[in-house]
This record gives structure tokens, C-alpha cells and sequence, in this order.
């Protein structure tokens, strides 16, 4: 027996505490769930992807939006341009496009791609939880 304790009790202890950093390590970081809001941009996340509203335009994101270890994100979906009026059935559901950005805090910076044409729509600062400042096209 060691002073203050159990050689199995701090053994065990040591594992729990090795096990835990191999969830911890594992686990995926994700954007969180919700609504994210800034001027001329709404993005509602879900766990698989996000819906995208701008003022003239919507968007989805087709992936799951994972965080690297630095907060950052990369992810693929589509990008459609809207005018006055109801979308029509059978219109376009949009162009590729690539979501790209960082999370700090509570805060999103988001740069929008149009895929294949290295024309950036726009870069976006939204806030978690914040309700979006949208003007749709009239």
C-alpha cells in the first residue's frame, strides 16, 4: 500500500482518466444545431446538414458541418439565386456550392462558393441563437 491510497485504486483511476481522453479524442465536433443568424443570411442546422436563407437567394448544406480542431469547417451543398414571386415547380434546385468557414464562440464566419466557378458569394458573419436580418427579393 502507497502513502495516501491504493496501488489499484490509483490504477484504476489512471485508466478511467486514459479512457475518457480516447472518447474525448473521438468524439466529432460538429456546428451547433439551430438557428444562426446575420444581416442578409439565416442558416438553420441540423444534424445532417443546414437550410440557407439570403435576401434574394436559399441554399442547403447536403453535410454534416464538422469542426476541425481549429473550429474550422468545409462542406458541400447547393446555392440557388431567387427572384420576385414563388419558386415554380421544377425549378432549378441551385448550383454546387461550397460552405466554408470558422466558429469562434458563438460566432460563425461563413465564405460561400459557387463550385467550378471561383465566384465567392459572399462571406457572412452569423451568431448563434441570433434571429437573421433577411430582405427577400420583391
Amino acid at each position: 500500500m502507497t502513502r495516501g491510497g491504493s496501488v489499484p485504486g490509483a490504477l484504476a483511476f489512471t485508466v478511467g482518466l486514459l479512457l475518457l481522453g480516447a472518447v474525448a479524442k473521438d468524439k466529432v465536433d460538429r456546428v451547433a444545431q439551430g438557428t444562426w443568424g446575420g444581416q442578409g443570411i439565416g442558416l438553420e442546422v441540423t444534424e445532417t446538414g443546414a437550410r440557407v436563407e439570403y435576401d434574394c437567394a436559399r441554399g442547403t448544406v447536403d453535410q454534416a458541418m464538422t469542426l476541425d480542431a481549429d473550429g474550422r469547417f468545409d462542406s458541400r451543398g447547393t446555392y440557388a439565386s431567387e427572384g420576385p414571386g414563388p419558386i415554380r415547380e421544377g425549378e432549378s434546385k441551385g448550383r454546387p456550392a461550397q460552405y466554408s468557414g470558422r466558429l469562434q464562440g458563438e460566432t460563425m464566419t461563413l465564405t460561400v462558393k459557387l463550385v467550378g466557378a471561383d465566384e465567392v458569394i459572399g462571406t457572412f458573419t452569423l451568431v448563434h441563437g441570433k434571429f437573421p436580418r433577411i430582405r427577400k427579393c420583391s
